[in-house]
């Protein structure tokens, strides 16, 4: 693969080079040129993003911009044209067919002086200082040297440059795109001992795997056939019955742990903790359960769960962004305007993580109803599959087991999950005085490719600030 192509009317591609040992794309940040406009050999075109740095591109000829095959913001593979150009007369001095060259050797030409004021073109690769030329084409004289910008460029193309089958010259570097350098890489082969067999002599995967493939080992005909040995047999796994219990990993539990798994070595986890004064929620709650008929609560169980699953849901609605999931193929941010609430429970079967649908569209007495039927039918066993999935956000309440708090891992494919606290009565400094209050600690674990510290801390803090004052369940939803 080159970096440039050329046609019968002296229009010349140029290519997406590959700006970085071992990238396949870059993002173009910054066009600085237009159809239309006349480029210089050197001359800087547009500026491009790589997973490592921002590089600066350079065109290697002159002539009139034609067309500018990406617009800004678009990602694009290495290889690929991103820019055409027309140059006048045709195809330039240095790639002239031989059959216009003269038939004698030319003499060495003198070295060129260096342009004045001139920088290095591409971030973090300076101007190249060996004589480094390009490698000619099929048919064609050995061009003179290039001007030190496009050797700049070039000398970290080579691996898209160069012609020819065969073995590679001495001190010529093999021709490799990065996927197969990094193939050898990993399986420990030396390219420069590798035979090539693809086009213009570059090396395949398969002459890769070819490398390392063992010889086919020859029977000595002298030796006599030696018989086969049975295989030992293998060790019997014993364990003491007496004093242990083995328990298979299967069902619920089996797919628990794969989630989890997956989840803690797939989403980026962070963790951030506020201890918060909920005293006044737990008035609140005390009051729903003495007069449920005022509310419109009568049948429904209240507990502090209650408030603090619609706290985090007026949460996520004052900071929606949180509300999204990962889509690893597409290589897409997916933002959910709805939230499932999923409710950790703790059942005979193991740990399960059932959801309400809609959850931010149902009134105070709806999420109550809606809260009841889950734990009901959680701990009966009856939790069908569907209500286990969809989820978004998640609520775990440890403190029911009298821990403080926790590090909470995410439920897979969601974006966030918050862990209760034990509630209890700790001294406080309330109005200026240390009073006994009710108090406890929420943890908020999140996804960080979805989730920064800021909005984190955003849904983390509303949180907290709704269950100091309910009273902002009214003013905030």
């Amino acid at each position: 693969m080159t970096t440039m192509t050329e046609n019968a009317s002296g229009l010349r591609e140029f290519k997406m080079p590959d700006v970085g040992e071992g990238l396949t794309e870059a993002e173009i940040l910054k066009w600085y040129v237009q159809p239309g406009d006349s480029v210089t050999d050197g001359q800087v075109v547009c500026e491009v993003e790589t997973a490592k740095a921002a590089v600066e591109l350079p065109i290697p000829y002159d002539g009139v911009v034609r067309e500018l095959r990406f617009p800004e913001g678009t990602t694009v593979d290495v290889g690929q044209v991103i820019i055409a150009v027309a140059v006048a007369g045709g195809a330039p001095a240095e790639e002239a067919p031989a059959a216009q060259a003269p038939a004698a050797a030319p003499a060495p030409a003198a070295e060129e002086p260096k342009p004045e004021g001139r920088t290095p073109v591409l971030v973090g690769y300076g101007v190249a200082e060996s004589s480094t030329k390009r490698r000619p084409r099929k048919g064609t004289e050995v061009p003179a040297q290039q001007p030190e910008p496009f050797l700049a460029a070039t000398a970290i193309q080579s691996e898209l440059n160069g012609h020819g089958h065969g073995s590679v010259a001495v001190g010529q570097r093999p021709l490799a795109k990065p996927p197969v350098r990094k193939l050898a890489k990993d399986l420990g082969v030396d390219l420069a001992t590798v035979t090539p067999s693809g086009p213009d002599g570059i090396i395949t995967r398969e002459d890769v795997h070819a490398a390392v493939a063992p010889a086919p080992v020859q029977p000595a005909v002298t030796a006599p056939p030696v018989p086969a040995q049975a295989p030992a047999p293998a060790p019997v796994v014993t364990y003491d019955t007496a004093r242990e219990t083995r328990i298979p990993v299967k069902g619920v539990r089996k797919a628990t742990a794969a989630a989890m798994v997956g989840s803690a070595f797939t989403a980026p986890h962070v963790t951030e903790f506020v201890t918060v004064d909920v005293t006044r929620t737990m008035k609140l709650v005390e009051e729903l359960k003495r007069d449920p008929d005022k509310y419109g609560m009568q049948g429904l169980r209240v507990n502090p769960l209650l408030l603090i699953a619609k706290a985090l849901l007026v949460a996520i609605k004052r900071n929606p962004d949180v509300n999204a999931s990962w889509d690893e193929a597409n290589q897409e941010i997916v933002l959910k305007h709805y939230v499932n609430l999923g409710i950790a429970a703790a059942t005979p079967r193991g740990l399960i993580v059932p959801n309400i649908k809609d959850a931010h569209t149902k009134t105070l007495p709806q999420l109550a109803e809606s809260l009841g039927e889950l734990v009901a039918t959680a701990r009966e066993g009856k939790t069908s599959p569907a209500a286990m999935q969809g989820g978004t956000v998640t609520i775990t309440n440890v403190g029911v087991f009298g821990v403080d708090t926790g590090t909470p891992i995410l439920n897979s494919g969601e974006s966030a999950i918050l862990a209760i606290g034990a509630i209890k009565l700790q001294p406080w400094v309330h109005k200026g005085k240390v009073k006994p209050r009710q108090v406890t600690t929420l943890a908020l674990s999140f996804d960080h490719r979805l989730v920064d510290g800021e909005l984190g801390s955003k849904v983390l803090a509303d949180v907290a600030a709704i269950l100091e004052q309910p009273k902002r369940l009214i003013t905030w939803a």
